[in-house]
Formats: structure tokens, sequence, C-alpha cells
């Protein structure tokens, strides 16, 4: 998987995604962020976008109109070929079920329970976590 140049953010909560792009930039990520509060902006975007840039999506499960999983069951068709999009949850559920039904769907490639950290946007990146100022390396 190439490293995301560009980060989107699906998430109807709007304080959450203002969260989540510091963290985003916090962790040293200097390409674009596109936040989508629905499910539906997403994939008009991704119907008009070729996805030529490798990006990283993150997408919240618990949205009014359209859910997580029924924004990756469309977006499948969309996305098959494009091997330059990784799609991972980004939920403050920790439910078992909403774990499998996500894992279910081949689009989806991880997991993550809100709140998004640094450390793993850098791990995203492919980048290491930097040490935290004082504390030397382990």
């Amino acid at each position: 998987m190439p490293v995301p140049e560009r980060f989107l953010l699906v998430d109807d909560n709007e304080a959450d995604n203002v969260y989540h792009e510091i963290v985003i930039r916090r962790a040293g990520f200097t390409g674009e962020v596109r936040v989508f509060e629905s499910g539906e902006a997403a994939l008009k975007f991704l119907l008009d976008d070729p996805l030529s840039r490798p990006s990283c999506l993150l997408l919240d499960i618990n949205m009014p109109h359209m859910n997580g999983f029924e924004f990756a069951r469309l977006a499948t068709a969309l996305l098959k070929h494009k091997a330059t999009v990784q799609v991972q949850i980004l939920t403050s559920s920790d439910a078992p079920q909403d774990l499998r039904r996500a894992s279910d769907v081949p689009l989806i490639q991880g997991f993550i329970t809100k709140p998004l950290t640094r450390e793993r946007v850098q791990a995203l990146l492919g980048h290491p976590p930097a040490p935290l100022r004082g504390f030397p390396p382990p």
C-alpha cells in the first residue's frame, strides 16, 4: 500500500473531524485532508475524483442516513480497482460484532477505536512514532 498523500475523514461529528484533523497534522502529515460529514457526500466525491493520489479513508460506523458499513458496501464497486486507497474504520464502538462485521468487508483494512492518536496516524503513514520529548528512544 502506498503512503497516503491525502486523508478522507467520513464522520458526521464535526468535533471529531476537527480533532482528528489536528491529530493527523501533529503526526507530521502535510498533505490534503478532506472532511465529509455524510457517507453520501463522500460517495459523491469518490465518483467525481479519479483518486489518482494515494489516500487513506477514515470511516465512522454510526452516521445517519448511511452508516459506515452501508458506505463500504456501496464504495466497494467504486474502489475495487483502486489500490491507492486504504479504508480504515474509525469509530467509538468497541463492540465485537462491529469488529467482526468490519472484518467481513474486504474493502475495510483496519479497525481503529476513537480517539485517533498520533502514533496510529504515523503507523498509517508507515513511520515509526517519534520519541516523546525528554525521553530517550527505547
